[in-house]
């Protein structure tokens, strides 16, 4: 007889199956109920000759081992189920296990043929009568087989194996091909030589040979984890150097854990005993093991099966074995695609699924759209404002020369005067908040030759920067590690170390606006030929980003450092990609002549911008439409400067030629239960002595 084709699992066995296996070892084990696994059939670890798995090379070996495996898991599954399914008095046929299908009218014998192969095999205990009586619909499609599989799985995880196993049958599926249900058994149960071996018959499904020596590597690397967790060196010994170092994988990693039978540390029992007098000698250990890093020890975790499952399922497509949750991975992926469509959608309370039966949309009035609160305290044009990185305090600056520095409170949503930083004899037109929010570097307006730089806890002027009274400084970058880069329009442009010293300049170089970059060392600057140019510092060179046809009257970058918001003279906003140095948007609706004009980035995840305008409007837009999607009316002059709260969301601010600076936040409904409370009487007025007039703008 010729040898048996290993080109797949048989899901049913033969005559010559029994026997090859002896029919009195098969009759006790089927008589007793009881499973063994490759321990305690009398073999264990890399060597262990009567395991599972014998491990001999050869198909006719292999095949054997796999029938045996196989073989194993039918009993076990035979033992769990109660006696009235293992036989009826009807004479149903005995259920044939986890990988057999159901056996035939005269299958007492077990020496059956092959009729009965690919018939669908259940994974609870389901009364294989009535699994038998259900018709299968055979005029499904792939693609309907694929959805049931799915639904099966998503099923399964829920514990509602019956429920799956019907449906399978019902449908003519399976959920993991034969061969794999042996693989994941073994690997659940620890029969890593049993796994390894099985392997084999499915490296035809994976895309390389490569990736069946990773997959080895992760199983042997997991019995090595088990032994050495459980006290066990000899045996982990055994593993590694017969077993994980003839791969010739992942050497480094092979290293790392032949450093574990090494170093003893807490919770390793690993078997070495040293003498008393040494094993109370710190010093002692110390000195055996200075020359290796021990201090991962007692943190080390042991891998949970379930996680080695995943990672090993990872290599077979999902026509032999089904990814993980792939239903609600798949789910996910749609809400999340529909949340990215949303362009109202700015919250995290949003974050949990109410109902998959419907799309995700978010309502226009829960985005800012209402004035909640109209700062009155200026006494001029209102030309800059700015929330701290903190998103606690935010400070407008006037052409009545002040700073006000606004308290804010999330539960409100209500901004309170702070305090008022002086100094200036000219209006203030820029500053920029350091990154801890704890100092605040004022510029005036052209003329002004000194930065002015605050410390906001104690309102307190801190330090003055200037190279000389002839100069000009207008636009200020505050760096991470606390040094500043200040210039202007008239050729000024210097790097200040923290002492409020002049560490580096550039000659002629004519700045309209400043923009420190996450790196440092990179500064963005627009300059008046209307381009946006990076200089770094540290060596001294700098190349053009940006190339515009108009002049570029400000611009604001992103958190994550990539796009870039810049006004542009006659223009309106056009939005950059810096690393790519491509145009995305050109954003509709806004008047920009030749006032500077600034815009700002916020939201949740930055999806959106905002930009003052001309025509005394706010404009909303979310970073994939060009059409603005709100428009906010208030002001009855030039909306010179809008910031968004880049940490409370649901807040951004506007300042305007009209002495006011306006609080936008959604419809009252829609805020917290502590700010629909707190808000509650929008009629209230302000006086000129330091309160705050409430009114009900809108869209």
């Amino acid at each position: 007889m010729s040898a048996p084709s290993r080109k797949r699992v048989r899901t049913s066995f033969s005559c010559e199956d029994s026997c090859e296996e002896g029919g009195s070892t098969t009759s006790q084990q089927h008589s007793s109920g009881t499973a063994m696994l490759p321990e305690e059939a009398g073999g264990s670890g890399a060597g262990g000759g009567a395991g599972l798995v014998t491990g001999g090379a050869g198909s006719s070996s292999g095949e054997h081992s796999t029938r045996k495996a196989m073989r194993i898991q039918k009993n076990e599954a035979r033992a769990s189920m109660s006696p009235s399914a293992r036989t009826s008095n009807s004479g149903t046929p005995p259920y044939d296990g986890v990988l057999g299908g159901y056996g035939g009218p005269n299958d007492n014998s077990t020496c059956q043929s092959d009729e009965y192969e690919g018939e669908y095999v259940p994974n609870s205990d389901v009364d294989p009568v009535f699994l038998r009586k259900i018709k299968t619909n055979h005029s499904l499609s792939n693609t309907d087989k694929e959805v049931v599989r799915l639904i099966g799985q998503h099923l399964y995880d829920l514990g509602l194996k019956s429920a799956s196993d019907v449906l399978m049958k019902e449908a003519g599926c399976k959920l993991d091909d034969p061969s794999s249900a042996t693989f994941r058994h073994c690997v659940m149960k620890g029969d890593w030589t049993g796994a390894v071996n099985v392997l084999e018959d499915l490296k035809h499904h994976l895309d390389s040979s490569k990736a069946l020596c990773e997959m080895k590597f992760i199983i042997l690397e997991q019995k090595y984890m088990e032994y050495i967790h459980a006290g066990k060196t000899y045996e982990a010994l055994k593993v590694l150097q017969l077993e994980l170092s003839p791969l010739k994988h992942n050497t480094s990693r092979t290293h790392q854990l032949s450093s574990y039978l090494m170093l003893p540390g807490p919770g390793f029992n690993n078997g070495i005993r040293l003498p008393t007098s040494r094993a109370s000698d710190a010093n002692s250990v110390s000195s055996r093991t200075n020359s290796l890093d021990i201090s991962f020890l007692p943190s080390l975790p042991l891998p949970d099966r379930g996680e080695i499952m995943e990672k090993l399922q990872a290599f077979f497509p999902p026509t032999v074995m089904l990814p993980p949750r792939r239903l609600r991975t798949l789910l996910s992926q749609a809400v999340s695609h529909q949340r990215n469509q949303c362009v109202y959608h700015n919250s995290t309370e949003c974050a949990s699924v109410k109902s998959y039966a419907v799309d995700h949309m978010c309502s226009k009035e829960t985005f800012p759209c209402e004035t909640i609160q109209v700062l009155l305290e200026h006494n001029d044009e209102v030309w800059f404002c700015k929330w701290a990185p903190n998103g606690r305090y935010l400070a407008t600056g006037s052409k009545d020369c002040t700073v006000i520095i606004w308290k804010f409170d999330p539960k409100t949503l209500k901004l309170t005067n702070d305090k008022v930083l002086e100094g200036h004899s000219q209006g203030v037109s820029f500053f920029a908040w350091s990154p801890d929010s704890t100092k605040l570097a004022v510029c005036g307006p052209e003329d002004s030759p000194e930065v002015f730089v605050f410390d906001i806890p104690t309102g307190r002027l801190d330090k003055k920067l200037c190279n000389s009274q002839e100069d000009s400084l207008t636009t200020v970058a505050w760096a991470p590690n606390g040094m500043l880069t200040a210039g202007s329009n008239k050729g000024q442009f210097y790097q200040f170390d923290c002492m409020g010293s002049v560490l580096n300049s550039w000659e002629g170089v004519r700045v309209q606006c400043l923009a420190q970059r996450s790196d440092g060392r990179t500064v963005l600057a627009a300059d008046t030929h209307h381009r946006l140019r990076s200089y770094n510092f540290d060596d001294l060179t700098d190349e053009t980003i940006i190339q515009e046809d108009n002049a570029i009257m400000s611009f604001t970058i992103d958190q994550t450092d990539r796009y870039a918001l810049l006004n542009i003279a006659s223009s309106g906003a056009h939005l950059w990609d810096i690393n790519e140095g491509c145009l995305v948007q050109k954003l509709k609706g806004i008047t920009q002549g030749y006032y500077t004009i600034y815009s700002s980035f916020g939201g949740l995840n930055q999806s959106f911008v905002a930009s003052g305008s001309e025509d005394t409007k706010v404009y909303i837009y979310h970073v994939n439409r060009a059409d603005p999607i709100q428009e906010l009316t208030g002001h009855t002059r030039t909306v010179s400067c809008v910031s968004w709260n880049p940490v409370y969301h649901q807040v951004l601010v506007s300042a305007s030629d009209d002495q006011t600076v306006r609080v936008w936040a959604p419809a009252e409904k829609y805020r917290n239960a502590t700010t629909t409370a707190s808000s509650s009487n929008p009629s209230s007025s302000s006086t000129p002595g330091g309160s705050t007039a409430h009114e009900n703008g809108g869209v």
